[in-house]
């Protein structure tokens, strides 16, 4: 069949006439002060806070809210600051932080070489799947007995304690960061020539540091409430020391604001830890790398 050829279409010229100046808005608007303000982090955090101390206030002075059953917060206030200058809390405060940052520092070390082995090798990943299914589950303050049998009254009973409530966090989300690192990144670190542990530190540690980070808060947000929580019975039976065992006097001795001074104590500890050292950690690696936003 032979080609059919037709002239090609004449289309007519045409000028856009001006459409005059673009009426444009700003692209970002100004923010009013108020709003500024609002968008701090630590002012949005302490607002709430602030709320939080407000209602207590009020709810246990408009309800008559027993001081043995709930005192109010200027009580605890007022009980918080005689503990610090007549009963020694600072160093109840310090008995505590110390055991717990010894714990922490042995458990991130226990939980980084677990996950060392896990990675290096299939069996090795079996072992750690195996162990943290069967460990994780167990409370750690159910091992504080059998602490006491092995160890005797001292900080190693409580350090041990400490260990179980750190260790599996700490390895399972790093393990499970590991895992999760993109196959051709992997191969890009291999092809650079990383090998055994300068593979992991090089490669896998930044690439799965959220995991990582989110671990370590795991197992310090267990062991700051597991220590607490074993220094009310270990406290109770050795007369030692800690908020745990500040707590557990306080309440003896019927002094309630005492003991929700304490409680407040232990809330701000953890507060502070988790809003300004990990936050610095964050703003210092994720934000950084641009791997979270700030």
């Amino acid at each position: 069949m032979a080609d059919v050829k037709t002239d090609p279409i004449e289309r007519p010229e045409f000028e856009r006439p001006s459409v005059g100046k673009a009426n444009t808005a700003d692209v970002a608007r100004p923010l009013s002060t108020l709003e500024k303000v609002a968008n701090i982090d630590p002012v949005r955090k302490f607002t709430v806070l602030l709320t939080a101390i407000v209602a207590w206030e009020l709810y246990t002075r408009v309800a008559k809210v027993p001081p043995l059953i709930f005192p109010t917060f200027s009580d605890t206030i007022v009980a918080l600051w005689k503990g610090f200058t007549e009963y020694g809390l600072a160093s109840q405060i310090w008995a505590s932080v110390g055991i717990l940052l010894a714990g922490y520092v042995i458990g991130l070390a226990i939980g980084a070489a677990l996950s060392f082995i896990a990675v290096s090798s299939r069996f090795g990943s079996d072992i750690l799947g195996t162990l943290t299914s069967m460990l994780n589950p167990l409370p750690a303050v159910a091992l504080l007995p059998l602490a006491m049998i092995w160890f005797g009254l001292g900080a190693k009973s409580l350090i041990f304690v400490l260990l179980h409530s750190i260790v599996w966090p700490v390895a399972l989300n790093t393990h499970t960061g590991f895992m999760s690192v993109a196959e051709p990144l992997r191969m890009v670190g291999r092809n650079y020539g990383l090998r055994n542990i300068r593979y992991v530190v090089k490669l896998l540690v930044p690439a799965a540091f959220p995991s990582i980070l989110a671990g370590m808060k795991l197992g310090w947000a267990f062991a700051w409430r597991t220590l607490i929580a074993a220094e009310l019975v270990f406290g109770a039976a050795s007369e030692g020391g800690g908020l745990g065992w500040f707590i557990f006097a306080s309440r003896n001795e019927m002094d309630i604001p005492g003991a929700f001074a304490g409680l407040l104590t232990v809330i701000l500890i953890g507060f502070f830890v988790e809003n300004v050292i990990f936050r610095n950690i964050e703003q210092g690696t994720l934000v950084r790398w641009g791997m979270q936003s700030s």
